[in-house]
């Protein structure tokens, strides 16, 4: 009895319900990992949503009633071309898998020439395809999937070394996955052409497909999940260093703070008002100090590491030129950052070219896609104007981190210095960028919400700063639309010229 039903179950699966139940697992996976994209803005999420549902797709044809059958019943003639779906969703898992491991980043080599063979058997599909359009012949698309199925095994083996080389924690996941399907879709074909070549009904070759489907995409969607989780420890790690961080920052205030006041209060004591106000200038002079230092701090760890790790992908990959450059533009800023640690004030100039420098090195990480520039207003000579040191960075890591990162083409940045008038100086800072009130809602949207620190601490120096200066400084932002709809955001900061006597 047993061994009938398992017949039953294993020969019969488009009348049994395996179908059914396969469809129904993969278009279930099809619309949670869609909303999903919706959630992270991970193009992730919207190829394995696209591979699970030209998969279903694919097997639309065998379906009969059910649930899925009158869901799909308005798009139910594009069935017609199985094989077709067949080599779009090998072309999507080429692309998904690709980007899962991250291997564009980390094995650049093997990407190329695995995307080449990729592209090559795409243009083989599409002539193939536009041969049918044009004439009608579907037996060449059903004849021609057959080559289609030995070049994609081909380069799914060999799409296996770069697998294997990954670094990545969850290149198991794929490996296991795709061994799986590969080797359950290689038995289902041999089973299938053994079956046809003795005249017995082919469904039972279905079944082993099936089932290589159903255990291939439990794995995937694991590997989804355990990648998440890695983002969010990954994250949580930041957000304790940066605490931690903070919290050292602070506790050296304090003790200074808790020092000079206790001097001061001893003076007070012996009435030597001269020597308070000597004691009271030194104070604000390394509390001012003290926010320098810990605006140094404040910038952003991950830019140091992400530097750092671009200069070994570059020496990883044998590029000597490329690192040696990098790593010149990246010692060259930090010596600069170091030696403007001891100035309580620097020159105009020299603020634009440690803003050339950082924005060079971020533009490097970001593939050269954020237009920079920098126009100064000919009345202005930067090299005699004096502002504080770093005053701009952080409007810029601003700019580029909430406002240009989240947009996909077309970045802009540009910073102009020209005169708000005979005694003030303004420089301002405009992007393109998606705007304060979106950038603002995706923070929301985030699980972990990071306070920005360095803005405050630059408002604070700025007023600082404009004590000894006959005239106020100031920082304002002004949103920029174009037709109603958000298109950047403009910082204006605002530098006196006229010293106090």
């Amino acid at each position: 009895m047993e061994t009938s039903s398992l017949t039953y179950f294993f020969n019969q699966p488009h009348q049994n319900g395996f179908l059914v139940f396969t469809l129904g697992i993969l278009f279930i996976l099809t619309v949670y990992h869609f909303l999903l994209y919706f959630q992270h803005k991970d193009k992730l999420y919207l190829l394995y949503s696209g591979y699970t549902f030209f998969i279903i797709l694919s097997q639309l044809q065998y379906l009969r009633e059910g649930f899925l059958f009158e869901f799909l019943q308005p798009i139910s003639q594009i069935a017609k071309y199985p094989e077709v779906y067949t080599e779009t969703y090998y072309f999507i898992y080429t692309f998904f898998a690709f980007k899962f491991l991250d291997i564009k980043k980390e094995l650049p080599l093997w990407y190329s020439r695995c995307f080449k063979g990729v592209y090559v058997i795409m243009i083989y599909c599409v002539l193939k395809l536009l041969f049918y359009l044009t004439t009608g012949n579907y037996k060449f698309v059903y004849q021609g999937y057959f080559y289609f199925t030995i070049m994609m095994t081909v380069l799914g083996i060999v799409m296996y070394v770069p697998f294997f080389k990954s670094k990545s924690k969850l290149k198991y996941y794929m490996i296991i996955g795709s061994m799986v399907l590969f080797a359950t879709s290689v038995s289902s074909l041999l089973y299938y052409l053994h079956l046809k070549g003795i005249g017995e009904r082919i469904e039972p070759a279905y079944s082993i497909l099936y089932a290589g489907f159903i255990l291939e995409n439990i794995l995937f969607s694991l590997g989804l999940g355990h990648k998440q989780k890695l983002i969010l420890e990954e994250r949580n790690e930041s957000q304790t260093q940066l605490i931690k961080q903070y919290a050292e920052n602070e506790e050296l205030r304090k003790e200074v703070q808790k020092k000079l006041e206790l001097d001061i209060e001893a003076l007070n004591k012996e009435a030597e008002i001269k020597k308070l106000e000597a004691i009271k200038i030194q104070y604000d002079k390394e509390l001012a100090e003290l926010t320098v230092a810990t605006l140094r701090n404040q910038m952003n760890p991950h830019f140091i590491f992400n530097s750092l790790n671009s200069i070994k992908r570059y020496i990883i990959d044998n590029d000597k030129k490329e690192a040696v450059f990098y790593l010149n533009k990246f010692s060259k800023l930090i010596r600069k950052i170091l030696g403007s640690t001891t100035q309580i004030e620097s020159s105009l100039r020299e603020e634009l070219e440690i803003l050339e420098l950082y924005m060079s090195i971020e533009n490097t990480r970001l593939d050269n896609t954020v237009n920079f520039s920098i126009s100064i207003d000919e009345a202005i000579n930067p090299i005699i104007i004096k502002v504080p040191p770093l005053i701009t960075q952080p409007f810029i890591e601003n700019a580029i981190w909430h406002g240009l990162a989240l947009k996909k083409t077309n970045r802009q940045l540009k910073v102009e210095v020209l005169k708000a008038n005979k005694h003030q100086v303004q420089i301002d800072i405009i992007d393109n960028g998606i705007g304060r009130v979106k950038s603002k809602e995706i923070k929301e949207r985030k699980i972990h919400k990071r306070t920005s620190v360095g803005i405050k601490l630059t408002e604070e120096r700025l007023q600082h700063f404009a004590k000894n200066y006959q005239h106020k400084s100031g920082v304002v932002f002004t949103d920029l639309y174009m037709k109603n709809k958000p298109a950047g955001t403009k910082v204006s900061i605002i530098i006196p010229l006229i010293a106090k006597r």
